[in-house]
């Protein structure tokens, strides 16, 4: 008999749950902050940018992979969804929209990518540029890979600038009515296609011209627009500012026709907050930009909208303090409030972009010729990310709570009573409980977590009466579990080199800019998942509960 490694058989399992949650989802609708499917189950959107708009207007890789290769690659990798990007002039002008994808090639002198599509994709290189974005939404579906058509930009070529012209209604590429003339063919084009599930009506709004009122005019208008010829997509409304600024919705909400499919969408990248993150202290900075993200964007949760991240990233290559600090805080909150989101990108390198031809893009997640990951660790670190934590129709457990480590994406285990405890895969995660006493307990359990001393491992106990029982939340990023030793020193939950759950001496509290406090960040995650622990550890803590229990 065939013997499987036990990361081997938890990756199984993780294809297996993802697979099964996405049987049947079409089409998709809102109630109240959730995506859901017709039946009313929650579907969590976890997808991957994938660029279509620029200059060629082509998908992005088709010269390095097969089209087939490339969906099916999107689905091994925990993706469930595809934000296809894609320009007004490819529905609205003629003489884009009737090239083939030979002559588009053609004129840009991209004569290598041409032969590369011919090599890779033949049966595409003759069709028009908009048969060509088709078959790109047939090979996702195929592979049962939910698609959002976003509208990026309307001249296509490389966004976003402050004054490209393409940024708010009346610049000088942004027309409305021809905007809307777009978005109404492209909701016609893709009616009755049912991995087709939403539609992103404008890719951040920005630029001199930006203004509320026409905000409120257009969007609505082409809100309207898309529900009238397609009424089965989700429409995404983008806010202001780079889609950083939704909080004028606090006050005057979105009036429209009809109900049920209004999601809004909002990006959150380190440089969003320039070099914040690697000049100021982490603690600081991540606690800053988490109240101001929710001040101008997750409110709507509370409000009863779904939000959703179309647009996160970072440089994969790990060499930017920026983005590696600012990458910890949005996984904590991401997971926090179990968030929908689309990762920028999927390419490692585009045919054309700003001029320079197979420009390489580090923040793809796949390799420059398209044929790897670029970063293995990354893709396991979202993983925990890419399922659902809970939401409607996901009561498979009673409610608990995982400790999330976000600089990992694992969460602390028990793996048995003789082993310490350690980080690992989320779905694997024991329930836990943080009373108002602040004590942490395994739920169900007299057992609850302890600290021991500096640098010693943390343990379980079923004495949970001193102060190193207590886990306060401190620090400014409100992720350092401190306790107290003897009524005396505090300490901070922490990671060693080996995964392994110890306790340290609480860092990055001060002002200091130069220390990194991710291994000591956790977060404490809502759940109702069913975990996939083994009967055999819940027998024995049964057992000893109820020696525990006898003891009492």
């Amino acid at each position: 008999m065939m013997m499987i490694s036990k990361n081997k058989l938890l990756t199984v399992v993780f294809l297996i749950v993802l697979g099964f949650s996405l049987v049947n989802p079409f089409p998709l609708g809102t109630s109240g902050r959730w995506i859901v499917k017709e039946s009313g189950e929650r579907v969590k959107l976890a997808c991957v940018n994938w660029v279509s708009h620029l200059d060629a207007v082509v998908a992005e890789g088709l010269s390095e992979q097969p089209l087939d290769v490339i969906s099916k690659r999107i689905k091994s990798m925990g993706f469930n969804c595809v934000r296809l990007t894609w320009p007004i002039l490819l529905l609205t002008n003629h003489s884009i929209a009737s090239l083939t994808v030979t002559n588009s090639f053609q004129n840009l002198g991209l004569l290598q990518a041409m032969d590369g599509v011919q090599a890779m994709n033949p049966s595409i290189i003759d069709l028009p540029l908009i048969k060509a974005y088709q078959e790109v939404v047939k090979s996702l579906g195929d592979n049962n890979v939910m698609v959002i058509l976003d509208n990026h930009v309307s001249q296509p070529g490389w966004c976003c600038s402050y004054m490209d012209g393409n940024g708010f209604f009346g610049d000088q590429y942004f027309d409305p009515d021809l905007w809307i003339m777009g978005l109404t063919k492209m909701a016609t084009l893709f009616k009755g296609v049912t991995n087709v599930v939403g539609m992103s009506l404008r890719n951040e709004l920005r630029g001199p011209k930006q203004n509320l009122n026409d905000w409120y005019r257009y969007m609505s208008k082409g809100a309207e627009a898309v529900h009238a010829a397609n009424p089965d997509v989700l429409v995404i409304l983008s806010g202001i500012n780079f889609d950083t600024d939704l909080s004028f919705i606090r006050n005057e909400g979105v009036k429209l026709s009809f109900s049920g499919k209004l999601v809004f969408e909002v990006h959150w990248y380190s440089f969003s907050d320039g070099q914040a993150w690697a000049s100021g202290n982490p603690n600081q900075v991540c606690g800053e930009v988490t109240g101001s993200v929710m001040s101008r964007a997750g409110f709507l949760l509370d409000q009863g909208w779904p939000l959703f991240v179309s647009e996160f990233g970072l440089d994969l290559r790990g060499t930017s303090v920026n983005d590696n600090r600012y990458f910890s805080c949005f996984m904590a909150l991401v997971a926090q409030l179990d968030l929908d989101w689309a990762l920028w990108t999927l390419g490692g390198s585009y045919y054309i972009r700003q001029g320079v031809v197979r420009m390489i893009e580090y923040f793809g997640v796949l390799s420059s010729d398209w044929t790897q990951v670029r970063n293995t660790s990354f893709l396991q670190r979202i993983s925990a990310i890419q399922l659902p934590f809970r939401g409607p129709g996901l009561s498979e457990a009673e409610p608990y709570k995982v400790i999330f480590h976000p600089l990992t994406g694992l969460c602390i285990l028990r793996k048995s009573l003789i082993h310490p405890l350690s980080l690992g895969p989320c779905s694997s995660s024991d329930g836990w409980e943080y009373s108002d006493q602040k004590i942490l307990s395994i739920k169900g359990t007299y057992f609850c977590l302890q600290a021991e001393g500096e640098g010693k491992q943390a343990k379980l106990g079923n004495t949970c009466s001193g102060s190193n029982s207590i886990w306060e939340m401190i620090s400014d990023s409100k992720m350092h579990l401190s306790s107290q030793i003897n009524n005396a020193s505090d300490v901070c939950l922490d990671v060693d080199t080996k995964n392994i759950i110890v306790t340290n001496p609480c860092k990055c509290l001060s002002k200091d800019n130069t220390c990194d406090p991710g291994s000591q960040w956790f977060k404490l995650v809502d759940s109702t998942r069913k975990s996939t622990s083994t009967s055999s550890i819940e027998s024995v803590f049964s057992f000893m509960e109820k020696e525990a229990s006898g003891n009492h």
